[in-house]
């Protein structure tokens, strides 16, 4: 299964997945550790938010893409392409995938602020 986290430091996970450009890309299965395989580092134009090509998205070969907060469109967009788009509270990248494959991933942290992201 290929699992995409946003990470805008290949660091840690981050949050605004469509404004997202940078993804680690992991290979995982449950009982196995994830396998890091990848990284996006994409253009502005290839941000979800942004996107309006006609070739798939890179995003779009995924099985799910983790992030700190995902807006509802964003959601909706990839849902519509069968990837599944989650928020979470973890903020390390290799355990929120397995978290993810547990079954036991956090749900995001509400945060308040001006961002008008509509990803609360």
């Amino acid at each position: 299964m290929r699992i995409a986290v946003a990470s805008q430091n290949f660091r840690t996970v981050t949050p605004h997945a469509g404004k997202s450009r940078r993804f680690l890309v992991f290979e995982a299965e449950a009982g196995s550790p994830p396998r890091e395989v990848e990284r996006l580092d994409l253009p502005k134009d290839m941000s979800i938010h942004e996107y309006r090509g006609t070739d798939p998205h890179p995003l779009y070969s995924m099985q799910a893409v983790i992030a700190a907060s995902a807006g509802p469109g964003f959601v909706a967009r990839l849902a519509s392409v069968g990837v599944a788009a989650i928020a979470t509270s973890e903020t390390d990248p290799v355990a929120a995938v397995e978290k993810f494959l547990a079954g036991t991933l956090p749900q995001p942290a509400e945060h308040e602020d001006d961002c008008d992201c509509n990803c609360h």
